[in-house]
């Protein structure tokens, strides 16, 4: 578990292929691995990921295929700059929200522009995560917790404080850029929680089939 409050900015320094997974080694940069030992989890852009080995500069972590296809790394190359953030303590001050390191899915930041002192930026997201964001909630953007300021449909808008943008990788994100997502796990839970008992029922798929025989489509 994270809390979205970034510790240090790093850089991934190799992608090494390993069949169909790849091992990702991150240059952590300033942040403190004195009390990281193996097996201990570090939120990389977002990522939960498990540190398999310390390599004096950093660490070295695998990426299933899950990870890839659910994830921007399917775009990373060495140099990308990330995110970092080690697993909260039980005392640990928690000063953003509950992040999991779970990514939702990939987003896309389609428009940037500064006001005054900070930057504002429109992100568009996957259709089927636009019920669980709402104006003044919470979201991970790479690891970020931040809040949402304004929704359009599939739209969300946030704002970012120098202080942020100084700290995080947000001062280079432009339009295009590609982004995990992970959406507030409070809302994940709910919408499973109100289905009840039919919470153990497969769910159907909605598919073109189906919508014409329940009478959606002529």
């Amino acid at each position: 578990m994270f809390t979205g409050i970034i510790e240090a900015v790093g850089k991934i320094s190799a992608l090494t292929p390993k069949g169909a997974d790849v091992a990702v080694t991150v240059d952590s940069g300033t942040l403190d691995l004195t009390d990281v030992k193996l097996g201990d989890s570090i939120a990389t852009n977002g990522v939960c990921l498990t540190v398999v080995k310390l390599t004096g500069k950093g660490y070295v972590a695998d990426l299933s295929l899950e990870t890839l296809n659910r994830t921007a790394f399917a775009n990373y190359k060495a140099g990308q700059v990330v995110n970092l953030e080690k697993a909260m303590l039980a005392t640990t001050r928690f000063g953003g929200h509950m992040v999991s390191g779970h990514v939702d899915a990939v987003a896309e930041v389609i428009e940037c522009q500064h006001v005054g002192r900070a930057i504002e930026f429109w992100i568009k997201v996957p259709p089927q995560l636009a019920k669980y964001i709402s104006e003044k909630g919470s979201v991970a953007v790479d690891g970020i917790s931040l809040t949402v300021n304004a929704v359009r449909g599939d739209e969300f808008k946030l704002t970012i404080v120098p202080h942020t943008a100084a700290e995080t990788t947000m001062a280079d994100f432009s339009v295009g850029r590609k982004i995990n997502l992970e959406v507030d796990v409070i809302a994940r839970y709910l919408e499973r929680l109100m289905l009840g008992d039919k919470a153990a029922e497969k769910q159907p798929q909605v598919t073109m089939d189906l919508l014409a025989r329940t009478g959606f489509l002529g």
